[in-house]
């Protein structure tokens, strides 16, 4: 089984890693809030977000096939389209993410095939 987001394999040409972000309950400082350093406690304001991010290589033959998966990966996160279903390799889902973002970093690596490193963020909303 390979990754997938929404049926699609935007991730399966080069290595690629998951790693959800900070999880729990946002804790602030009441001294913070009431600006008063005298102010005891803290108090929650409600969860994080779901954030999940992918990192990785895209690897094509050639260059035209590279910018083919990035334009595959950038349609995405451009689109206003819902959410969906995200998939990792190893058959953990996270449904109602939306493709926040994508970065590639680096530059363009070209040999025997052309490839490029990035970053993408997937996320579930509470506005939304």
């Amino acid at each position: 089984m390979g990754s997938s987001y929404k049926g699609e394999d935007l991730f399966g040409s080069g290595p690629h890693v998951f790693r959800e972000q900070r999880r729990g309950r946002r804790v602030v400082s009441l001294a913070a809030v009431a600006g008063d350093v005298t102010q005891d406690g803290s108090a929650e304001y409600g969860d994080y977000e779901l954030r999940v991010e992918v990192r990785g290589r895209l690897v094509s033959a050639t260059e035209a096939g590279l910018w083919s998966l990035r334009d595959a990966i950038t349609d995405e996160a451009d689109s206003s389209v819902g959410s969906g279903l995200l998939e990792d390799a190893h058959g953990h889902e996270w449904s109602g993410v939306k493709l926040l973002s994508f970065e590639p970093s680096g530059e363009t690596d070209r040999g025997r095939t052309v490839s490029v490193g990035y970053t993408a963020m997937f996320g579930v909303l509470a506005s939304g």
